[in-house]
């Protein structure tokens, strides 16, 4: 995800400075011409605008605070934006440490992809200083439309989980619409083509459709996830939200193997417990959602919930 977002801004006429950890991925934005740091004090010091685009929240952390991170190596007025999916309170933190610093802080949590930033096309809900993300969005609109306010620091990244909650149930639906059909007599790619084009249609529903069938989106869901983090792991990045979760009076509920990333199975899908990827399931130590067994069979007042390529449930 950060890497299209530097073409965008380098592309824009920006001077960017990186902080690439893999080996590799240092190599090729060097041999792109980027100009690479060895140091977070390195990359951050002389900069007016920050970009934070890590992996998990322990990572947020890691790189923004503390004596070696960000914030106080940032030079007083410039602004640190945010953009890794964590723990809202993390979001308030980093806030917290920049005032102290004369620092600005955004929560920019942001829904899609690669393509979507390649294209400017990247939706950002962004918690924190109104009046700074006004500064900020010419920076932001290189690479990011829409763009917009949703309120303090954590705010951001509270839209994200109910965004993915909702898109998570609307695919619940659309595969049991699949299968109320079939009872009707009606295929399969008949429902999926005829009902896009109605009152019933929605993005979940034409993620399903593109896949082809139902049995896809399980699949076509983990491709999106890792197309969205990189070819690396997540280690269940999402596991500190989720069960924070339960502070941001979320429901709690009985802990159940939960299954992330590329270790979905068709259990969601059509009921089975074949493992797509051949992995077995993780079971977390504490979780505010209770797991049902597929998608679309939630008890009355249930909710779904899709955070970066984990599937929970809530009753």
């Amino acid at each position: 995800m950060g890497r299209p977002m530097l073409d965008r801004l380098v592309a824009a006429g920006h001077d960017v400075t990186v902080l690439v950890r893999r080996p590799q991925a240092r190599a090729a934005a060097e041999a792109d011409g980027l100009t690479c740091a060895g140091t977070v004090t390195a990359t951050v010091r002389d900069a007016d605008a920050v970009f934070v685009v890590v992996l998990t929240d322990e990572q947020v952390r890691s790189v923004c605070l503390g004596p070696d991170g960000a914030i106080a190596a940032m030079k007083p007025g410039a602004t640190l934006v945010q953009h890794t999916t964590s723990d809202p309170a993390t979001a308030q933190t980093l806030a917290e440490a920049g005032a102290d610093r004369g620092i600005g802080v955004l929560d920019a949590a942001l829904s899609g992809g690669p393509h979507d930033i390649a294209a400017g096309r990247l939706t950002l809900w962004v918690g924190g200083d109104e009046a700074l993300l006004g500064e900020m969005r010419p920076v932001l609109g290189t690479y990011a439309s829409p763009i917009m306010f949703v309120g303090p620091p954590g705010n951001g990244q509270r839209v994200k989980l109910v965004n993915n909650a909702l898109f998570v149930a609307q695919v619940g639906l659309a595969i049991d619409a699949v299968r109320l059909a079939g009872s009707l007599g009606i295929g399969e790619k008949a429902i999926l083509g005829a009902v896009q084009h109605g009152s019933g249609a929605s993005r979940a529903l034409a993620i399903v459709a593109s896949g082809g069938s139902v049995s896809a989106v399980a699949d076509r869901l983990g491709a999106r996830s890792r197309a969205e983090r990189g070819s690396r792991p997540r280690d269940h990045r999402d596991g500190p939200v989720v069960r924070r979760g339960r502070k941001e009076g979320a429901p709690s509920g009985q802990v159940h193997p939960t299954v992330t990333g590329r270790h979905m199975t068709k259990e969601f899908v059509d009921g089975r417990t074949t493992w797509l990827a051949g992995a077995a399931p993780t079971r977390r130590r504490q979780s505010a959602f209770t797991c049902c067994e597929q998608i679309g069979t939630l008890a009355p007042g249930g909710i779904g919930i899709y955070h970066e390529g984990c599937f929970r449930y809530a009753n």
